[in-house]
């Protein structure tokens, strides 16, 4: 059979523009190589358990019934319902620093008064940017990149405030070491600040179990454990792919999420510039089972994102890992509905990590050099938590070896490429990319990078 459309890779984006691409009854096929779907944003069952990786919450948040926002696209173009994915809001979550403290929920004008209430002399300048966050056009796939950096140092005077709205965006999605593009920050800012987190009471695996049944539901085919060895090129058009078993699929397209530098690997060709780098962004993170809600022992925020110098460094440490600084999440922190609880009390703590130096440790010293660094960031977390360790019933822990063997990425990267190609085209024709590295962020951006692409390259006729 010879298939309109092959896509690479079965997370959000990959699987969302599958579904855009089967409700127009393109003979569509997601090949991925791993045994379950998701990506970056996936989960897995563990000693009894099941745990969430990736993002730590649903970002673009948005209350039943609303008619406007990222979210409401999202449904609306994938024919879902808001209840497919049944968001609860987040209790409320902070960023902080040695010196200063803001908190925010979904609500965006008590965001905006309380940063303006921690730096009163920053208010007008914060507002300005404000304005301009506001005015600036995301979606606009033409733009080049500018640094959010200097745009911040335009309209602020105080370097922490401009770290403190850095903090959080750049953790959940820069690919940039010290900097953000302003249009990633822009998406970002939205997505955090204005519309706020949310998550479903059975985590990532309700969202990504509702797209896998209604993409099959439409038609699409759906091959897990096959993997893509190359893409095949025939005068300069991608026309099909050949599976790591050797198999030959052929295409009329080929949509890959697998990022921009590792997608230019499977073409088997050479391709040099900016735009084609692959990123060095990568985190530890981990996941500790209590044997209570975190509320019992008095923590009741989302998620903090901590700083613990004045200054934030944002880059690949030259340690193991960079506990000076990182994110403290837990999933039972949420508004669920009828007063739902998580059986298990969950804690998950990510802090940047050296990819170089967890790549090729022997499996002794990397087990051990684990431990040794995840107490450390326990530690550092202990300054905006209270102690959870003797409630620890149960714990797991990923690096950047664990995020290229479960995605592929170069050297486990977590936000692809430094530069991101907006209009997701490459120098082969009919072959596009979606995802990490076309450049929507979250976990509804990589769905709308992937409903995006469907839209204007694989639907134009």
């Amino acid at each position: 059979m010879k298939y309109d459309t092959i896509i690479i890779g079965a997370g959000m984006s990959g699987l969302a523009a599958g579904i855009r691409l089967a409700y127009y009854e393109k003979k569509v096929c997601i090949l991925e190589r791993h045994t379950t779907i998701g990506g970056l944003n996936s989960f897995y069952r563990l000693r009894g358990r099941n745990y969430d990786v990736g993002l730590h919450a649903v970002t673009n948040y948005a209350p039943p019934k609303t008619r406007t926002g990222p979210l409401a696209k999202l449904l609306k173009q994938l024919r879902l319902r808001w209840d497919d994915f049944d968001l609860s809001p987040q209790c409320g979550s902070s960023v902080v620093f040695p010196s200063h403290r803001f908190s925010f929920d979904n609500g965006y004008e008590q965001f905006l008064d309380a940063v303006c209430d921690e730096f009163p002399a920053q208010a007008d300048g914060f507002r300005r940017l404000v304005q301009q966050v506001e005015e600036f056009n995301e979606l606009d796939l033409q733009q080049e990149p500018v640094s959010a950096r200097k745009i911040l140092g335009d309209r602020l005077s105080d370097p922490v405030l401009i770290d403190m709205l850095l903090c959080p965006l750049m953790f959940y999605g820069s690919a940039l070491p010290h900097d953000m593009d302003f249009n990633q920050f822009v998406i970002m800012f939205k997505s955090i600040f204005k519309e706020g987190f949310g998550r479903p009471f059975d985590g990532v695996r309700q969202i990504l179990k509702t797209l896998t049944r209604h993409y099959k539901s439409l038609g699409g085919e759906l091959k897990l454990r096959q993997g893509v060895r190359e893409i095949k090129i025939e005068n300069g058009k991608a026309v099909g792919v050949i599976t790591d078993d050797g198999q030959e699929i052929d295409a009329e397209n080929v949509l890959s999420s697998a990022g921009v530098a590792e997608t230019f690997d499977l073409c088997g060709q050479q391709f040099t510039g900016e735009k084609v780098a692959h990123g060095e962004v990568s985190f530890n993170e981990a996941i500790f089972v209590l044997d209570r809600q975190p509320k019992e022992f008095g923590h009741n925020e989302t998620i903090v994102f901590y700083n613990n110098e004045e200054q934030f460094h944002y880059a690949p440490p030259e340690d193991p890992c960079d506990v000076r600084s990182g994110i403290i999440c837990s999933p039972n922190n949420f508004q669920y509905a009828d007063d739902q609880e998580l059986e298990d009390g969950f804690i998950r703590i990510t802090a940047l990590a050296n990819p170089d130096y967890w790549m090729n440790l022997p499996d002794v010293e990397y087990y051990q050099a684990k431990e040794e660094w995840t107490e450390r960031m326990v530690a550092s977390a202990l300054n905006h938590i209270p102690d959870f360790r003797d409630y620890v019933i149960d714990t797991d822990v990923f690096t950047p070896r664990t995020i290229k063997k479960f995605t592929g990425h170069i050297k486990g990267v977590v936000y692809g490429a430094p530069v991101k190609v907006l209009d997701g085209t490459t120098p082969i024709n009919n072959l596009f990319l979606c995802g990490t590295d076309q450049g929507f962020l979250g976990i509804i951006g990589s769905m709308l990078s992937g409903i995006t692409m469907a839209n204007n390259h694989l639907l134009r006729d």
